[in-house]
């Protein structure tokens, strides 16, 4: 699905990877609309074609996470147009803080990489004899920097951290993503899903108050493994099958060297990545 370049009272303004905003067309621009299109973006290309009823998909599970989370949130009540209802936020504007708050409760991606190296996940010292995939013995706050659009975020310590948004802020941010972390893994625990690591993007109101703001917990902000087949599988591929695009980052490294344009998505690949988004949502909230 193409988004509108605008909708009855609301002009467009921005369009990141995944997401396009919309301000009002009258009035105070104290808040937008947040819509989620069905494109799929990979090792920072935006993808053709995408998927079709992502955007939908995302946003539902968006919502699902926001209400069962109790946190204080950027969501607003309003009338949303016609046009891109089901895959739209209407949210209050905020102050985006510059810090991608990543939380990881087990060794894999990156983190994996870098213990293999140097016994650390984003320069935190771990225990020795942890395995690919295995749980974290604490989950570990390991945020970002946010970078601009194109631009690759660049992971930072806690003291950049507090250099960026103060202090109070730093470890505000700190407590409430692990805080929100273990909730989610546990709701997911009790669902037979692991959620194995997530990023959530808060924003500060008009009032200094801290929120919860973007998508959050969705399958493509989040890693959600099988229970059962991370506990009998034999091979990483078995124990983390993801509900995400991993289908389509495996694909993508063995059909493009990564130089020029990549190449368009094959009809199975992106039905394949469709069934995986909608399960984890059937299962997360059957």
């Amino acid at each position: 699905m193409t988004l509108p370049s605008a909708l009855p009272g609301w002009r467009h303004v921005y369009s990141g990877k995944v997401r396009d905003l919309y301000l009002p067309t009258d009035g105070p621009e104290d808040r937008m609309l947040v819509v989620a299109s069905d494109r799929v973006s990979a090792f920072d290309h935006v993808l053709s074609p995408g998927i079709p009823g992502k955007g939908e998909l995302l946003t539902q599970l968006s919502l699902w996470w926001f209400e069962r989370l109790g946190v204080r949130n950027h969501l607003l009540e309003g009338e949303i147009p016609a046009d891109v209802r089901g895959r739209t936020m209407l949210t209050r504007r905020l102050e985006m803080l510059p810090v991608e708050c990543v939380v990881r409760g087990y060794l894999t991606g990156s983190g994996w990489a870098e213990y293999q190296q140097h016994g650390t996940v984003c320069d935190i010292p771990l225990p020795p004899g942890l395995g690919n995939g295995d749980r974290l013995p604490e989950p570990l706050f390991t945020p970002a920097y946010k970078a601009p659009l194109g631009e690759h975020d660049e992971n930072i310590s806690f003291d950049r951290t507090v250099d960026l948004v103060g202090r109070d802020r730093a470890v505000e941010l700190r407590d409430a993503s692990l805080d929100i972390y273990r909730r989610a893994a546990g709701i997911a625990e009790e669902r037979g899903l692991i959620l194995a690591d997530t990023k959530f993007e808060f924003g500060v109101d008009d009032d200094g108050v801290l929120r919860l703001a973007d998508e959050v917990l969705t399958s493509d902000s989040s890693r959600y493994w099988d229970g059962d087949a991370w506990a009998s599988g034999t091979t990483p591929e078995e124990r983390m099958a993801s509900f995400d695009k991993q289908i389509v980052r495996d694909w993508l490294a063995t059909h493009w060297d990564r130089t020029g344009a990549p190449p368009e998505l094959p009809t199975e690949i992106v039905e394949r990545t469709a069934a995986r988004y909608r399960e984890l949502i059937d299962r997360l909230t059957a």
